[in-house]
């Protein structure tokens, strides 16, 4: 036979409230670093997708053997790419052999806060794989605050592009001097 014994199980309300007390009070130390992280983790995307557009546009552009234009046409991290001269489909296949947009990606796709500043809207790629001309691209968040350069949290970041096509993402709080600075 089994026996019950008669003791108490569960939580009194007492420990209840202490526990969300202490819970609560955890969220509300952890929530300003974790703000900071979410903006940093949007700016390192819009950064990165930047930086892999201009990749595939000169990779593109080595791959076509011609000339491929990387434009930035607003403010937000939106891009395009495609040739500059569109040439049709020649060889029958049913797909043109260089549109005039190979690929694009909206601003809005997961980086909504990321601002984009360039020096030049756009860059052409030959078929060698160099750029037509330098090109600094600047990705921050004004409604996050100041970057970490200015002193402030945000880690903002710069994509770099030379004339002989190197592609790089940098970080200008850092020195030159450190491979991640620019």
């Amino acid at each position: 036979m089994l026996i019950a014994k008669h003791g108490a199980r569960g939580f009194t309300l007492i420990e209840l409230v202490v526990g969300l007390t202490i819970l609560a009070f955890l969220i509300a130390v952890a929530a300003p670093s974790f703000t900071v992280w979410i903006q940093n983790t949007q700016l390192r995307t819009a950064a990165e997708s930047i930086s892999g557009g201009l990749q595939l546009a000169r990779s593109e552009a080595v791959r076509r053997n011609t000339t491929i234009q990387f434009a930035l046409p607003a403010a937000d991290s939106s891009w395009t790419l495609g040739c500059v001269v569109p040439v049709a489909d020649l060889n029958g296949d049913g797909v043109e052999d260089c549109p005039a947009v190979i690929q694009s990606r909206l601003g809005t796709e997961g980086t909504k806060n990321a601002v984009v500043a360039a020096d030049n809207p756009t860059v052409i790629f030959n078929g060698l794989g160099r750029a037509n001309n330098a090109m600094t691209i600047t990705v921050t968040d004004p409604i996050g605050g100041t970057c970490a350069a200015a002193g402030g949290p945000m880690r903002c970041l710069n994509v770099i592009v030379a004339t002989g096509g190197q592609i790089r993402m940098c970080n200008p709080a850092l020195p030159n001097t450190n491979p991640q600075g620019c």
